[in-house]
């Protein structure tokens, strides 16, 4: 677990992106959300490490479901739209910028749904092992 993962409290100016810390798919997404992140604007830790406040038994159990992402302002976002803010503050807006637009927005979403919910096949694919 890295220095990050295991804070006590992010900044309030920072997003938090809320993920399955039991998940490997999500662990990886979430270091390479953190790699890209050169503004240092975004903190990545498991849900079950969240502090309380916000975190609370129905934001829990809301994270089981799908990664959540808290802005500065205490605004979440979830799902393919938490992604989407995630990929701008990783440096590609402009391809989150459109891909924010409907119909783009419903097929994120609906991207999304089919990649949480078959996560270890996706987590083979997509984060091999380097030679």
């Amino acid at each position: 677990m890295s220095a990050e993962e295991g804070a006590c409290r992010p900044r309030e100016d920072q997003y938090w992106l809320l993920w399955d810390g039991h998940c490997a798919f999500c662990r990886r997404a979430a270091a390479w959300a953190r790699e890209r992140d050169c503004a240092g604007m975004l903190v990545a830790l498991p849900y079950q490490q969240a502090p309380q406040p916000p975190m609370d038994e129905a934001l829990a159990a809301a994270c089981r479901r799908a990664v959540h992402l808290r802005h500065p302002d205490g605004q979440l976002e979830r799902a393919g739209r938490a992604c989407l803010t995630v990929l701008e503050l990783a440096g590609y807006p402009r391809i989150a910028r459109c891909l924010r637009r409907p119909p783009l927005v419903w097929g994120v979403e609906l991207g999304y749904w089919i990649v949480a919910r078959n996560r270890a096949l996706f987590s083979r694919l997509m984060f091999r092992a380097r030679p």
